[in-house]
């Protein structure tokens, strides 16, 4: 195995460049050349929902920011440094707010991938510009420092780590349809009123017996099951706070080390993982007022973008805390529901859910200073939930708990100790620096060589 080269990532690269700047919402069209944007990229993965499409003639004025198979992209704004490899499927592409990075000889795609998705964090973090929304520059990209070895070795990594990243990629797909089902439950019970709306008009049940006969026979005046009642999100909520950003070093007032998660990190969060979910220091009786508990719902109340309201929000339930070895707590950007018991609180998560994906939170969202933001009283005293009885609550919550635990239980961790006989077979055949540098460029390989199986 060969030495591995300190290099400037321009120097081992075609081209650096970026996507196209400027006003786009006249030049989207139904069917045409792919355009992808910062929500379209996930680390490792191109997302195809939300994508949009422009027409060739445009595409090809954009040539600048074109994309071809094998390039590399970046995102510069909402969730800079998440970084993925244009597949082979998308034959022709453009993108905007992306940087976009062509390899040379030298340099394998993938292997970049795995470079800028962990231990190029901290350059990218460092170099962020921009008061109001910050982003990475080309600038920055250009001048990353990355540790190379040759192509023969980088194909080899890549070759480990593809078929982690399969079981990650498998992983994320089961935990998308767990949360599907949860919201197919939700909607059925809760927004169509679908058992009761069956056994109004006589159709035969669909639902386990003991769960069919809880539910009402008809609906009332307002269209909703007999009995249900309507109420105000904020009055089943216990409280509601604000989060906390605190400082990156510990001193006497800092001193408690915390795992701080944002809005920009939900994706990632329900995607498996933790690793790129900061870590700070905030103030005693901050984290004492603010520590999230199994139950808790956190909210993004600020940011958003044209394209993306405020106003998504992630559940908490006990196997979320697997994953983290310390207290967390919502970011300043974001706060933290606290329902009246855990089950009103899948209740209210799913309703949230469910009006975020449908585009209601557009109607609490206001602009200020170039920063949208989420009308937190007025959503809490207007928004209206359709409250069952308590039977039929705790049904919920018995047939959706197990559901969403499956969904957030750490299964990357079982992944990483199931790698630890591959480490431990590199590092027999290699020295320790080449196995220590396999565990830089995959957060999944983080093992320690002693408690390797």
């Amino acid at each position: 195995m060969g030495e591995w080269e300190s290099v400037r990532l321009e120097d081992v690269c075609q081209e650096i460049t970026v996507g196209h700047v400027g006003p786009m919402a006249d030049k989207y069209v139904d069917e045409g050349i792919p355009f992808l944007r910062s929500l379209n990229v996930e680390p490792f993965r191109i997302r195809t929902d939300g994508l949009k499409f422009i027409g060739r003639d445009f595409h090809k004025k954009l040539s600048k920011s074109s994309l071809r198979p094998g390039d590399v992209v970046i995102v510069r704004t909402g969730k800079p440094g998440a970084c993925a490899v244009i597949p082979d499927w998308l034959e022709e592409a453009n993108c905007s707010d992306l940087v976009i990075v062509r390899c040379g000889s030298r340099l394998r795609s993938r292997f970049l991938s795995y470079v800028v998705n962990s231990i190029a964090s901290h350059h990218i973090e460092s170099h962020l510009v921009g008061a109001v929304q910050q982003h990475f520059n080309v600038g920055a990209a250009r001048s990353l420092i990355l540790e190379l070895p040759g192509v023969a070795e980088q194909d080899q990594i890549i070759d480990l780590l593809g078929s982690i990243n399969d079981k990650v990629e498998l992983n994320r797909q089961t935990n998308e349809t767990l949360e599907a089902l949860a919201r197919a439950i939700f909607t059925d019970w809760f927004v169509d009123f679908g058992p009761t709306r069956a056994k109004a008009e006589g159709r035969p049940p669909y639902l386990a017996p003991e769960l069919w006969d809880l539910f009402p026979d008809a609906l009332d005046d307002e269209d909703k099951p007999v009995g249900w009642t309507l109420c105000s999100f904020g009055s089943l909520l216990d409280s509601s706070i604000g989060g906390d950003w605190g400082k990156e070093e510990k001193d006497g007032k800092y001193s408690e080390f915390v795992s701080i998660i944002r809005g920009t990190d939900f994706p990632i969060f329900k995607s498996g993982f933790a690793d790129k979910i900061p870590q700070r220091f905030v103030e005693k009786n901050k984290l004492d007022k603010r520590r999230l508990d199994e139950g808790d719902i956190v909210v993004e109340v600020s940011g958003g973008s044209p394209t993306q309201p405020t106003g998504r929000s992630i559940y908490f339930s006990s196997e979320a805390f697997s994953r983290f070895s310390n207290p967390v707590v919502p970011a300043s950007f974001c706060r933290r529901f606290r329902p009246q018991n855990k089950a009103v609180g899948l209740l209210l998560a799913q309703h949230l859910n469910y009006l975020y994906q449908g585009g209601g939170t557009w109607a609490y969202q206001n602009q200020s200073t170039g920063i949208a933001n989420f009308q937190t009283k007025f959503f809490l005293e207007n928004e209206l939930v359709v409250l069952p009885s308590s039977s039929i609550l705790e049904a919920f919550h018995d047939v959706v708990r197990p559901i969403f635990e499956k969904a957030q239980a750490n299964e990357n961790t079982t992944l990483a100790r199931g790698c630890g006989r591959k480490i431990m077979y590199i590092r027999k055949r290699h020295d320790r620096q080449t196995t220590q540098s396999l565990q830089a460029v995959c957060p999944v390989l983080s093992t320690s060589f002693d408690a390797a199986p």
